[in-house]
């Protein structure tokens, strides 16, 4: 019986399809359906005691590790909660859907659902408890009850029940929480080399231990509920952290410290069959598990075949799929920060692209800066007073990163210029970029003009269109023009000339890129581009003359038009957001402008909750620094 109420006309043929697909699921075998319960906490990799780590006290995960398999090199696709819980949802990379930025709320095309959809197209009672947080608007109903008091004992006589229950304790916000008195001791820490050793980040560390202690006890209740209710043996847990720790250079880093998360599979007796055949009570995989991976496993495990859109492949059930070789990450906006970086990782290496080599990883994310390792860390490298690699996260990226995982699990060697490894770099870069084509990656366009290309459209219908969204062309000069190491004037210059706007703006980010002598010999083109039609590229053209120019008339054209490309009363959210980046690396060349600063507008009746924060936080720093 295929089970359509609730559902969306534009999604209701999918479902169908989906539920005549299964054959074999009729009313009888419905019953012999797995029940299947996650358990996800957040901002936590896997610092449990079933992962090795002795500091750590995870009395229930331990003992779920031992009566399942514990996944060993899972990623989180994202380093952040919103696109790495999209990733989740529709076993689509977010890149290809243009969700990439956190929280930007595109639409999914017709005929893509999230995946709790096809779940209850079969039957299946859907709840969520309670964190949704998706960067993709839901395309009609997609639980049965999302909210604080959703539970998998409100549902149905006889159904199966999908249930997700979410644990915050964990979460950055914990982490910095005060008061709180330790209870891990904060000298039995591991510093990793990447910080500096200080009574702060010591601290901020071991309030994370405990914080997961205090996760572990309440998956302990969920894990008791069930057996309780005597459905052990008739559910499939799951648990995972939804990305890296909730410390700099853990959360929102496109590294292991970011993406690696713990992830635990129980499959009852009952349902051996479908774990496969290396599945076995206690035991570890070296399989490469996505997020993008877990709805098609879901959909398997439910008999479901999941849907050939769907980026990630089953890891269970009839539908299994062989691993993959690799795994991908991504790194988009992080809250009022632009950046772009992409990864790539097999069992041995961690190869990562960055696509805005100018800035650095330690960009100011005001709700990163409120974590006292953030601000002691800050402080001390303002001062002078760190050796690398604890001053990398404050420098700007190089444009290639290459690490060995086993020979440097803290993830500070870069192996990029290293000559006994670049074979292992071509071969990364030839599977990255095979990676960024197959799905259409819509991180080359601007956030701004990605939503215009896609004029209120699904940004993933514009993504596979060739013509609209002119990939190769595209990615070709973005590769130059992030390679600063390469002599591109000409190309770049050049470039600004193009008749598609993307084009353009990778021209004029190369030249930015490259500094004064670059802008120097592209003075008449950057010019031009102060008034091209696309703002993103004025944009772009306005920071390279307002940082490098060295006449004063460009320079304050350039401040011109970054301060009316901020005006949120005259322009779109991501343009102003945009404009106010490049003003805040102008420094003292925009003081200027000062007083028309403290007057832009900060909000715009109807902006979405998510984003009443960015543009206010944008012009407190901005003015913060030049005042």
């Amino acid at each position: 019986m295929c089970l359509q109420t609730h559902v969306r006309p534009a999604v209701s043929g999918v479902l169908l399809a989906c539920a005549l697909a299964l054959g074999g699921w009729n009313s009888a075998y419905a019953q012999k359906r797995p029940n299947i319960l996650w358990l996800t906490s957040e901002d936590n990799g896997p610092a449990l005691g079933a992962y090795g780590d002795d500091y750590a006290t995870t009395p229930n995960l331990d003992r779920l590790a031992e009566r399942g398999q514990l996944y060993l090199n899972a990623w989180s696709n994202a380093p952040v909660c919103a696109p790495a819980r999209t990733a989740i949802i529709t076993g689509v990379y977010p890149p290809s859907t243009g969700g990439q930025h956190m929280r930007s709320q595109v639409r999914l095309p017709d005929g893509m659902p999230m995946f709790p959809q096809l779940l209850r197209a079969v039957g299946y009672y859907t709840t969520n408890n309670a964190k949704e947080d998706y960067n993709v608007e839901k395309p009609g109903q997609v639980w049965d009850d999302s909210s604080s008091e959703a539970h998998w004992r409100n549902r149905p006589e006889g159904a199966p029940f999908f249930a997700v229950f979410n644990f915050g304790i964990s979460h950055e916000s914990r982490i910095r929480q005060r008061p709180h008195e330790p209870v891990h001791n904060p000298a039995g820490v591991r510093v990793p080399a990447y910080h500096p050793d200080t009574p702060e980040v010591r601290r901020d560390w071991a309030q994370y231990y405990d914080r997961i202690t205090e996760m572990d006890v309440q998956v302990g209740e969920r894990l008791a509920e069930l057996e309780e209710a005597g459905l052990v043996e008739d559910t499939i847990v799951v648990y995972f952290g939804d990305h890296g720790v909730g410390l700099p250079r853990g959360k929102r880093s496109l590294l292991d410290s970011g993406l690696r998360v713990p992830l635990i599979i129980h499959v009852p007796r009952r349902f051996r069959a479908l774990a496969g055949e290396d599945y076995a009570e206690g035991t570890e995989t070296a399989h490469l598990a996505g997020f993008v991976d877990l709805a098609p496993t879901m959909l398997s495990l439910a008999g479901i075949r999941p849907p050939e859109y769907m980026h990630g492949s089953a890891m269970l059930g009839p539908f299994r799929a062989s691993p993959p070789e690799y795994l991908h990450g991504f790194r988009g906006r992080m809250d009022e920060r632009y950046d772009f970086s992409r990864g790539v990782r097999n069992q041995r290496y961690l190869y990562v692209r960055n696509y805005a080599p100018h800035r650095i990883y330690g960009q100011f994310v005001w709700y990163m800066f409120q974590t006292p390792t953030t601000q002691v860390w800050n402080a001390l490298n303002d001062a002078g007073r760190l050796e690398p690699p604890q001053t990398f996260f404050w420098e700007t990226k190089p444009a290639e990163e290459l690490y060995d995982l086993k020979r440097d699990p803290d993830e500070v060697a870069n192996l990029a210029s290293s000559p006994e490894h670049q074979a292992t770099l071509q071969r990364f870069r030839g599977v990255l970029r095979d990676h960024l084509l197959s799905i259409r990656d819509l991180g080359f366009l601007s956030e701004p003009e990605m939503h215009l290309r896609a004029g209120g459209g699904a940004p993933y219908d514009l993504g596979q269109d060739e013509g609209r969204y002119p990939l190769s062309e595209i990615l070709e000069v973005a590769e130059i023009a992030t390679r600063p190491s390469i002599s591109a004037g000409r190309e770049l210059t050049a470039a600004l000339g193009h008749s598609d706007s993307a084009v353009r703006y990778w021209g004029a980010v190369g030249l930015l890129i490259r500094g004064a002598s670059a802008v120097e010999g592209a003075l008449f083109e950057l010019r031009r581009a102060l008034g091209d039609g696309s703002t993103s590229v004025q944009v772009a053209a306005a920071e390279a003359l307002g940082r490098y120019g060295a006449i004063e008339e460009d320079v304050e054209a350039a401040v011109a038009v970054l301060v009316a490309r901020a005006n949120l009363d005259t322009n779109d959210l991501f343009t102003t957001m945009l404009a106010l980046n490049a003003l805040d690396y102008l420094d003292e060349r925009a003081a200027g402008v000062v007083d028309v600063l403290r007057e832009l507008p900060r909000e715009r009746e109807g902006m979405r909750r998510q984003f009443q924060r960015y543009v206010p936080q944008l012009l407190d720093k901005i003015l913060a620094d030049l005042e």
